[in-house]
């Protein structure tokens, strides 16, 4: 039943890949709702949502609330008749908007629920070493990330894979859930499945998060880094004070009896740095100031003799 009104909630990237596999075939969305347009940039020029870009560019009517219970709004949103609402990476609802639709508000997660609920689900799987993640869609309710479970979708984690290659591959299998969340719903036959087993939570990720610990083990450290990459990107401190953001890394296993922290390099296409269990190895680093290199370029232009920080 494509007829089906839909009202779509969202932001960033991710969300806006559903709301296109939505339009793509031609379901019936009659409203998007996002973030009001933000000022950013040294020009502090407003920059709109990704999902509002791709709504104007199909002629979809777009709200962009500042409060979701400001009853001008929920009035707006209730000319819009929708009968589902979907909601990806968005804001947590208040009970009016989540229980205005026929049958009811579903939110599209990138984990397998009950794991990792809350802001950051990607970031955290790779940052704790898990091989598999995956995507949810479940009935909201009051508790976040804690509504009776549609459908779920489980995708494996390579050794190599970043954070970013994770949400791009959670993203596109999300988009295709999310379809069939909303066939299952408009024929009557989607699950709902109280959710069991332990919830474990992803909080959102500030910049000490974000902070290496070279105390660490060679594993911890490395999935650190790629469970922050590209985006926010783990940083150090160099002993001068400069900060320095790590993209990529690798492991070299071994036995030594170099200080913890401490830098090898040859000055000229490696540098490694000394933690438990051998050495992480830099690969794609930016300098406070600079521009995001290679490790090879990164030390053609900067004399590394220093120490790491270790903080």
């Amino acid at each position: 039943m494509k007829n089906m009104r839909i009202v779509f909630m969202g932001t960033p990237d991710f969300a806006t890949a559903s709301l296109q596999a939505l339009v793509e075939k031609n379901y019936h969305v009659v409203g998007v709702i996002t973030v009001p347009d933000k000022p950013a940039g040294r020009g502090q020029k407003l920059r709109t949502s990704s999902v509002k870009e791709y709504a104007l560019s199909q002629n979809i009517p777009i709200l962009q609330p500042t409060n979701l219970k400001d009853e001008s709004f929920l009035a707006e949103l209730k000319t819009l008749e929708a009968d589902v609402q979907v909601v990806v990476a968005f804001r947590m609802l208040p009970e009016t908007v989540w229980n205005m639709p026929k049958y009811g508000t579903f939110n599209l997660h990138a984990s397998l629920l009950p794991k990792y609920r809350g802001a950051a689900p990607i970031n955290w799987a790779v940052i704790n070493g898990d091989t598999a993640s995956g995507v949810t869609t479940f009935f909201i309710e009051q508790q976040i990330d804690a509504g009776n479970i549609i459908f779920q979708e489980k995708v494996s984690i390579e050794v190599d894979d970043n954070a970013g290659v994770l949400h791009d591959k959670l993203m596109q299998i999300g988009s295709q859930l999310v379809c069939k969340t909303i066939d299952a719903i408009a024929d009557g036959t989607a699950p709902n499945i109280k959710q069991e087993g332990t919830a474990t939570q992803a909080p959102k990720i500030f910049k000490d998060t974000c902070q290496i610990d070279w105390s660490k083990d060679i594993h911890s450290i490395h999935n650190h880094i790629r469970g922050l990459s590209p985006y926010p990107a783990s940083w150090t401190t160099l002993s001068n004070g400069n900060s320095l953001k790590v993209y990529k890394s690798s492991k070299e296993a071994s036995t030594h009896e170099a200080k913890i922290g401490s830098i090898l390099t040859d000055g000229k296409s490696h540098l490694k740095v000394a933690v438990q269990g051998g050495y992480i190895c830099l690969e794609e680093i930016q300098l406070a100031g600079k521009k995001r290199m290679a490790i090879c370029d990164f030390l053609r232009g900067f004399q590394m003799n220093e120490t790491l920080s270790l903080q």
